[in-house]
């Protein structure tokens, strides 16, 4: 094995070699992607002008986005923006098409009509400027865990153009920013997974992007390292006014977001704060389980008649949403004597906004759903067609 002092000073000459060793090994581990992204990435140059960036605040302009694969629509006319020095999430359950969005939005692939501008830049049709811009981290790990944190970084700097004493001022930049500047020189196989995972976030900032994009950024985290990671962002976010998109399926990671794009089934069915999201419920959520589930609909038929509101039944349970559900409780147990197993009253939460807009459940859907998503985007890639 050559020694490490070497292979550090050949990493500079032998870039073109590294770059098509790791894409060969992260092209067999499914995730292309990374490379794709960062070995078309040319010498780092200057920001849009400053014009652009007072056409809006907005940092990400989505505008009638359409994807789709096969007769499957994925995408199906969404549009939202994402401003300056936010957290903006895309939550939704797999298949929903929050993926295809973040492929689109990260320039990996073209949408079959409408468009996205992230900075100014169409990530359609200025996909190799937007790159240099913009950082970018995958589901599925990228750092060579056979290198050391600096390594990894210096690797990634040379990709981008950086070098020489920059790129090292840079390097224990983003390492203490993420702690572990005193790690600089372990192994990468010698940290744990959320250690790792900082890395891929020292990766990904490492040129100073004004726009971060996260693909499930806490697969595979314990709930420490998901708190110290959702730590960090809001730092980014507060303190290098950098805005931050991730996507998630995992509602307590939601309501830490700024903002939320929800999607179900290719549609954006909600937009907003999560407070605000939540108060359209406009009171408790009740959810009552009947004595014998195959009178679940008829009673909720006799709920909606003698209360005059809405009763629906999901997984055999009836849900309702009224203001005051600790005082109604009683109301319908006594009007319904043996028929109501057990009543649950409890304040809005962001599922029960899925539910509210869709008529199903969240998890039930992400379990049909499956990688329905997944599957199309690979054979749309095998197709040649982003």
């Amino acid at each position: 094995m050559l020694p490490r002092a070497l292979i550090g000073a050949l990493i500079g000459a032998l870039v073109g070699v590294l770059v098509g060793a790791l894409e060969a090994r992260i092209f067999e581990a499914g995730n292309l992607e990374a490379v794709t992204t960062l070995a078309t990435v040319a010498p780092h140059s200057a920001a849009p002008s400053a014009s652009t960036h007072s056409l809006s605040r907005a940092v990400i302009q989505v505008e009638q986005i359409v994807h789709r694969y096969g007769d499957r629509t994925a995408l199906n006319g969404v549009s939202f923006a994402v401003r300056e020095a936010e957290i903006f999430g895309l939550l939704g359950p797999n298949g929903s098409g929050k993926t295809t969005l973040f492929r689109i939005l990260s320039t990996l692939m073209l949408p079959s009509g409408g468009h996205a501008v992230v900075l100014g830049f169409d990530a359609a049709k200025q996909a190799s400027e937007l790159r240099r811009h913009i950082g970018v981290v995958f589901q599925a790990q990228s750092v060579d865990s056979k290198l050391t944190a600096r390594e990894n970084l210096t690797h990634q700097g040379h990709l981008y153009g950086l070098s020489g004493a920059n790129l090292k001022r840079r390097i224990a930049e983003v390492l203490d920013r993420v702690g572990l500047a005193d790690r600089a020189n372990d192994l990468v196989e010698t940290f744990s997974g959320g250690m790792q995972r900082r890395v891929e976030l020292a990766k990904g900032l490492l040129h100073h992007p004004s726009v971060l994009l996260l693909d499930e950024p806490t697969t595979g985290l314990d709930p420490g390292a998901r708190r110290d990671l959702w730590q960090y962002l809001a730092i980014l976010r507060d303190e290098e006014r950098v805005s931050v998109l991730v996507t998630t399926h995992l509602m307590e990671e939601a309501e830490r977001c700024d903002r939320l794009a929800i999607f179900s089934e290719g549609n954006l069915v909600a937009l907003g704060t999560p407070l605000e999201l939540r108060s359209e419920i406009g009171g408790d959520v009740m959810v009552l389980e009947p004595a014998n589930v195959a009178n679940a609909v008829p009673l909720a038929a006799k709920i909606e008649a003698r209360f005059g509101l809405s009763a629906s039944v999901l997984d055999g349970k009836i849900r309702m949403e009224r203001e005051h559900g600790h005082r109604f409780v009683t109301d319908v147990v006594e009007a319904f004597p043996g028929e109501v197993e057990s009543v649950s009253v409890s304040k809005p939460t962001l599922e029960d906004v899925f539910i509210h807009r869709t008529g199903h459940r969240f998890w039930s859907e992400m379990q049909a759903g499956g990688a329905a998503e997944i599957a199309n985007s690979k054979a749309d890639k095998k197709k040649g067609k982003h």
